[in-house]
């Protein structure tokens, strides 16, 4: 139990509050004490702290300074929101595989919920992507519309990922419901052995998807929680930018401030 309790936040380590985590889940557990310090107010996220007036190479300097940060283990983490044709939203982590200015990229089973839900709904083809990165105490979140990937590609990236993961995408009909961790042992065992020297095929149901941003928004903390969100949008038909509320920025898109 030490080794465990060395790994969460000191606000909640009193002897009553672990007793109710432990003893008495029928109560609430209150963790209103739980806050942490963010940025000092010296350390605002500013306009003129942009390394760019379009969103793809503010996300890449942010990027790299997650990829530097040793406390940060996979910076490429990120929440993917998707949504039922009725509304119901659902999240989960993935993770990038690459982005650029045509999208930002990842993949998975299409059979799967998050798959399922991006490929049929053709009445809203739209996701939203967020990452979190704790120890420089910025987020970044990312809406827009969604595609598969060529097939192509697809199986190009799914033979340059180790075999063990390409035998765990054949092996797990994801999202679906299974009689046990057993099922799925079998399952590779059995796979194992059959493409012990030949190449794992992609399944027909795993690929890739590529999100097509049409927003941006950039977040910083601040410890009093005056927080720092910079929003970049494209640019709306015969928008006129009156850089008060609405700055202009490059390559079709605009950029503002928004309260925290």
């Amino acid at each position: 139990m030490a080794n465990f309790l060395k790994f969460l936040r000191p606000a909640i380590f009193s002897e009553k509050k672990i007793f109710l985590i432990t003893k008495n889940m029928t109560s609430n557990v209150d963790i209103k004490d739980m806050r942490q310090p963010y940025k000092h107010k010296n350390e605002a996220f500013l306009e003129e702290h942009l390394v760019s007036r379009e969103p793809f190479k503010q996300f890449e300097s942010w990027f790299n300074e997650a990829c530097k940060c040793e406390t940060i283990i996979e910076p490429n983490a990120m929440c993917i929101a998707t949504s039922t044709r009725e509304g119901m939203p659902a999240c989960r982590m993935v993770l990038l595989k690459e982005f650029g200015k045509n999208g930002f990229k990842f993949f998975t089973n299409y059979g799967s919920r998050k798959g399922s839900e991006l490929v049929i709904s053709v009445e809203n083809p739209f996701a939203a992507l967020m990452f979190y990165w704790e120890p420089l105490n910025r987020s970044i979140r990312i809406e827009g519309s969604v595609q598969k990937m060529s097939v192509e590609e697809c199986t190009d990236y799914f033979h340059s990922r180790p075999k063990s993961s390409q035998i765990a995408a054949c092996v797990s009909p994801q999202s679906e419901v299974i009689p046990s961790r057993q099922f799925l042992i079998d399952r590779e065992l059995e796979l194992l052995n059959k493409y012990a020297h030949d190449q794992v095929p992609k399944p027909e149901k795993w690929g890739g998807f590529i999100v097509a941003p049409t927003s941006f928004e950039f977040w910083q903390g601040q410890t009093t929680r005056m927080h720092d969100r910079i929003r970049f949008r494209l640019k709306k038909d015969e928008e006129i930018c009156d850089n008060v509320l609405v700055h202009e920025g490059e390559d079709g898109w605009v950029y503002e401030r928004l309260a925290p």
